[in-house]
C-alpha cells in the first residue's frame, strides 16, 4: 500500500458545543514523516481537533483523514494507525517501567512473549533500560514522559498525536522529551504536536499552523512566520543617554526601516537586511563615532512574538467548554 503524502489531511472541519463553535472550518495538512505544530490560545480548538482526528469526537461537518483513513468511515483503521499522548502521563506509578509496557502490549492484544520483547526494545530506545524494574512513581518527570511516549509506540504507529507533552516539566526534562520526539521522527513517525511552549514548536516543527476561533489563521515553517514581522533587527543598548541621538542617526544609515528608540531603557532597534554585514556596519559606525554600546546584537522575531501578533485581536473561545468535553 502506498504511503499517503499527507499523514493528516483535514478540510472544512466543524464542531459545535451548543452555541460555541470549537471548530469553524478547520483546514490542515501534515506531510508524512514530519513534526507539525498546532498552536493557538486556550480554547482555540486545538484539543477538539485532536479529539476528532483520534476518533474520540465526531465532527459536525467536513472531512478528516489520518494515515490515509477517514476518521468517520474507517475509525478502527485510524485507531490502529495512531498513538496518542495527552497532557498527563498515563502510566501506572506502582508498576515498573517494563511492567507498564508489557501491560500496554497485552492490552493491544500482543502475546506475552511479543509484549516482553517489544517492552525491552522500547526501554532501550527511550533510554530507560537501567530503570526498567523501578516503580514508575520513582521516575523523574522526564523519565515518566519518555515512558508515556514508549507506551504510545507499542504498535509502532505511523502517526503520533502529542497534546502538550511537556506541560509542567523542567527545562532538562523537556529537552529529554524533545530528543525522544526527534528520534521518533527520524524513524519515520509523523507527529502532530499541540503545545503552549512556542520554543518547543520552534525547535521541533518543520511546519506550524496557528489556529484561533476554530480555524487556521496562519501556517508555514517557523522562519516563514517570523519573516512576517519584518525579519532581522539590530538592537543596541547604550551606556550614555546623551548618545541616543548619534546612535539613532547611525542606525538610520544601516536600517531598512524605521528606527525605534526607547529613551528610558537606552535601547534602539531597527530592521535590517544583510544580517551579519548590517551588524558589522553598525558596530564599525558606532565605534568610529565614539558611541559606546553596552550591548549590540542581531536578532530575529521569536515565534512567541509571531503568535502574539497573530492572535492579539482575537477573543478566545470558551476554554472551559473545551476542557469539559475533553
Amino acid at each position: 500500500m502506498t504511503r499517503p503524502s499527507f499523514a493528516v489531511l483535514v478540510e472544512g472541519l466543524r464542531k459545535r458545543y451548543g452555541d460555541t463553535a470549537a471548530l469553524d472550518g478547520l483546514d490542515l495538512r501534515v506531510p508524512a514523516g514530519t513534526v507539525h505544530g498546532l498552536l493557538g490560545p486556550n480554547g482555540a480548538g486545538k484539543t477538539t481537533a485532536v479529539r476528532v482526528l483520534t476518533t474520540l469526537t465526531r465532527p459536525d461537518a467536513g472531512t478528516a483523514r489520518v494515515a490515509g483513513h477517514d476518521v468517520l468511515r474507517e475509525a478502527a483503521e485510524v485507531r490502529r494507525a495512531i498513538g496518542l499522548v495527552g497532557q498527563y502521563a498515563a502510566v501506572d506509578e506502582v508498576l515498573g517501567g517494563r511492567q507498564n509496557l508489557v501491560m500496554f502490549g497485552r492490552l493491544y492484544h500482543l502475546g506475552a512473549r511479543e509484549a516482553r520483547r517489544r517492552a525491552d526494545e522500547l526501554l532501550d530506545r527511550f533510554r530507560l533500560a537501567d530503570a526498567a524494574d523501578r516503580p514508575a512513581g520513582e521516575y523523574s518527570g522526564g523519565m515518566r514522559r519518555r515512558l508515556d511516549l514508549a507506551a504510545s509506540m507499542i504498535l509502532a504507529p505511523p502517526v503520533l498525536f502529542l497534546d502538550e507533552p511537556t506541560t509542567g516539566l523542567d527545562p532538562r526534562a523537556r529537552i529529554e522529551v524533545w530528543d525522544a520526539i526527534r528520534a521518533l521522527v527520524d524513524g519515520g513517525t509523523t507527529v502532530l504536536l499541540t503545545t503552549q511552549y512556542l520554543e518547543e514548536a520552534d525547535r521541533l516543527a518543520e511546519g506550524v499552523s496557528v489556529i484561533d476561533h476554530g480555524r487556521v489563521i496562519a501556517e508555514g515553517a517557523p522562519d516563514e512566520l517570523k519573516a512576517r514581522l519584518g525579519g532581522d533587527r539590530v538592537e543596541v543598548v547604550l551606556d550614555d543617554p546623551a548618545a541616543l541621538g548619534a546612535a539613532a542617526a547611525i542606525l538610520r544609515r544601516v536600517a531598512s526601516g524605521e528606527v525605534d528608540v526607547d529613551a528610558d531603557a537606552l535601547r534602539l532597534g531597527a530592521p535590517v537586511s544583510g544580517r551579519a554585514a548590517a551588524l558589522t556596519d553598525a558596530v564599525r559606525a558606532l565605534d568610529e563615532a565614539g558611541v559606546r554600546a553596552a550591548d549590540i546584537a542581531l536578532r530575529r522575531p521569536t515565534l512567541d512574538e509571531v503568535f502574539l501578533h497573530l492572535t492579539e485581536n482575537g477573543e478566545p473561545e470558551n476554554s472551559e467548554m473545551e476542557e469539559a468535553r475533553s
